[in-house]
């Protein structure tokens, strides 16, 4: 299948900054119709995913008509919870990767999945379909570390550490209601498992181990601050003290640059000049 024209020519589109989050908008629900009609899915297999998701009878008396199927499907889009409507979008996608219907689809799932996070970018929807699941999307740095920082952890022999990042995005990633708890918890024991493998201590915490990482000051007494904020606010949450999602993005993205710069600085130590 040829590239639209942004692709062919290489634009990409403006990141508008993000302001839905907890939320589908019309737009969005809209999106979903159009992007069917795109891959040439038929209204009734539309209406089938939307109501498998739903969980909800089909009008079946107009079962063989497009336009009063393409009206109740818009009917149910509308009044569907916003999580429901990123679920569609994901069963959307599974019927275009497997392909189990006799429909030759005109988009892929590849395809289908470039063109929604190209909308979602442009409309300030703060999620984005990665292999078929949504995943939070954040600041461009947020983005950075939770794509490039677990492959250089693994580069440098940091496997756990970077699966603990992983398990964060998992974490910020939940929908409807994303623990945010759960994203500082597994981002400190990211710099846990980093620190423990660097300086051969696999038990102690990251509070005793911080002093024998050589941390240029004030860098040390940061990292003890962080270490300090993660004890409060994650392992002894109350009911007064919630954390909300850019508390957790700024843990995500601190941490995940100390744990690049001990493993990096780590890893050069032991390489031999040449």
């Amino acid at each position: 299948m040829d590239k639209h024209f942004s692709a062919r020519h290489g634009y990409r589109p403006t990141s508008t900054p993000i302001t839905v989050r907890e939320d589908a908008p019309d737009t969005l629900r809209n999106a979903i119709v159009l992007l069917a009609q795109k891959a040439n899915m038929p209204p009734y297999e539309l209406r089938e995913v939307v109501c498998n998701v739903l969980l909800v009878r089909p009008d079946t008396e107009n079962y063989w008509s497009d336009g009063p199927i393409l009206h109740e499907v818009e009917c149910l889009l509308e009044n569907a919870p916003w999580y429901r409507i990123y679920q569609i979008l994901e069963t959307i996608y599974e019927e275009l990767q497997n392909g189990d219907s006799q429909t030759t689809y005109s988009l892929d799932a590849a395809e289908f999945e470039c063109r929604l996070n190209e909308f979602l970018v442009e409309n300030g929807i703060g999620w984005e379909l990665q292999e078929g699941k949504f995943i939070h999307r954040g600041s461009d740095v947020f983005n950075r570390i939770t794509q490039e920082v677990p492959r250089i952890l693994e580069e440098n022999g940091f496997q756990h550490a970077a699966n603990e990042i992983r398990e964060a995005l998992q974490d910020i990633s939940r929908i409807p209601d994303p623990d945010v708890t759960g994203v500082v918890q597994h981002m400190m024991a990211a710099l846990e498992s980093t620190a423990r493998k660097v300086t051969g201590e696999p038990k102690p915490t990251l509070g005793r181990l911080i002093s024998e990482l050589n941390l240029p000051s004030p860098l040390d007494k940061a990292t003890h601050k962080l270490w300090g904020y993660a004890s409060n606010q994650a392992r002894h949450i109350s009911e007064q003290r919630t954390i909300d999602r850019t508390e957790a993005e700024l843990i995500v993205t601190v941490a995940g640059a100390l744990c690049v710069f001990i493993s990096q600085r780590e890893s050069s130590a032991n390489t031999p000049e040449t």
